[in-house]
């Protein structure tokens, strides 16, 4: 029998924060999440739901309250689902991140080594240079916001703190012009209605700004006068798309786009290299963290001018490129056929002629490379949340690089990769997080393998 009941009240002590912010206390030994809870506080809960190994709680009163916690900014902060950490103050959220990087290494892959503090913002507010906002018609008005916690009903906001000021006034803007033609917007229990989401992608360094209306609907009625209204709301508009997606799907973007004004892609730069970015890319949200990251995984690549590089999962090119600066050569594989494309147009628009970009899974591409006498000197990857394949691990412990360089977005995934690379001889140097996206609780992390025998 488990120690609590659904809607049971206790006063408990915050003894920890889980991955995804939530408070942890105990309760006879039974584990309860609390949302919203911090390490330290004491608070009175009701018991939301209960399972046979852990349940869920709610503040119904705080007792006690961390020196960490702050005010959060965010009107609507605690319906929004966009950001998890407004009430830790920075301080302690970069310390939360570095916590969650260093424990999973311990936990995950038996490995106690040098996790160095976050890389944390000067600013961390409005750095994010994409939104993408689901449309819906409630309480008799066209909303665009953030979904609320856990649910597809939509928090209607006029501003969001961690998006960038010419997206948010774009977004607002479009939402208008839409609502005062009376466009329809889609409802997603029906599977009828016309506009899904408002994507508005913004350029840092080049000031170019991209709207893409996505639609269930392949004819956009009365496109002519939204189109002109757009324009006339937001005159500094670089590109109008609209991106068709007909499917019963939680996936924003279908698979084509319509220009409907402007160039068909909008530039942005990082560390100085200049990118061509389209409604599909993928292209990193912050920056100036972004730079941050390359750098650092630049620095653990050691490179002298000589080496021969693999960039696996090397997406539109962004770190192939920087590789390229100093390096002999670098050989891109992406499994991706459009961000084979771009990558292979962005370093053309850059002058970099050292780089060549492989289409397929990096398992399959790079032992062919070393078939085909080319054996790297580094290895760099960048994979999604699942991690490496472990066939490519293999692979890439068999080719034997002097380093390997891991970017992760998922500390777990890596820390599970990491005890593979180990057993397969190589030594892990050191750890560097990177706080890509304050305010919520994701975290980038930068890993240094070298092989045992150097």
């Amino acid at each position: 029998m488990i120690p609590v009941q659904k809607n049971d009240e206790h006063v408990v002590d915050i003894v920890d924060l889980t991955h995804d912010g939530s408070g942890v206390a105990r309760i006879d030994g039974y584990t309860v999440f609390i949302p919203g809870a911090l390490p330290t506080e004491q608070v009175k809960i009701r018991i939301t739901k209960t399972t046979k190994s852990y349940g869920f709680g709610r503040i119904i009163r705080q007792k006690t309250k961390s020196v960490d916690r702050v005010e959060p900014p965010c009107p609507v902060y605690n319906q929004c689902g966009g950001c998890q950490l407004q009430h830790l103050s920075y301080e302690a959220e970069l310390q939360f991140k570095h916590n969650r990087v260093r424990d999973a290494f311990a936990r995950l892959a038996g490995l106690e080594i040098p996790v160095h503090e976050t890389m944390g913002m000067e600013d961390p507010w409005g750095y994010r240079n994409k939104a993408q906002v689901p449309v819906a018609f409630q309480s008799n008005k066209l909303m665009a916001g953030f979904y609320q916690k856990r649910s597809h009903r939509i928090i209607d906001m006029d501003y969001c703190l961690i998006q960038n000021k010419e997206n948010d006034e774009a977004i607002q803007a479009v939402r208008k012009v839409l609502a005062d033609l009376k466009v329809p917007a889609y409802d997603e229990k029906k599977n009828s209605g016309v506009i899904r989401h408002i994507m508005a992608r913004h350029g840092y360094h080049t000031n170019e700004l991209m709207i893409v209306l996505v639609t269930k609907v392949k004819q956009l009625r009365g496109v002519d006068k939204i189109v002109e209204g757009i324009l006339k709301a937001v005159p500094n508009v670089t590109s109008i798309q609209h991106n068709i997606n007909p499917d019963e799907t939680n996936v924003i973007l279908g698979k084509r786009n319509i220009v409907l004004h402007g160039p068909s892609v909008i530039r942005d730069q990082i560390a100085g290299l200049t990118y061509e970015i389209s409604p599909h890319s993928f292209f990193q949200v912050n920056p100036l963290q972004t730079e941050k990251l390359y750098g650092k995984a630049l620095e653990y690549a050691q490179l002298t001018g000589d080496e021969i590089v693999v960039d696996a999962y090397c997406g539109i090119g962004s770190i192939s490129l920087s590789l390229a600066q100093q390096a002999k050569h670098v050989y891109g594989i992406e499994m991706v056929p459009q961000a084979i494309d771009d990558a292979r147009r962005n370093a053309k628009a850059n002058g970099i002629d050292n780089v060549s970009f492989e289409y397929g899974t990096a398992e399959t591409v790079m032992p062919a490379l070393v078939k085909n006498g080319i054996k790297p000197d580094v290895i760099v990857v960048d994979p999604p949340r699942k991690g490496c394949d472990e066939e490519f691990l293999r692979a890439a412990a068999e080719v034997a690089p002097k380093r390997i360089v891991y970017v992760s977005c998922n500390a777990s995934t890596q820390a599970r990769d990491a005890k593979l690379l180990v057993e397969l001889g190589y030594k892990l140097m050191e750890v560097t997080p990177v706080d890509m996206f304050p305010h919520t609780t994701h975290v980038e992390s930068v890993a240094l393998f070298v092989r045992e025998e150097n």
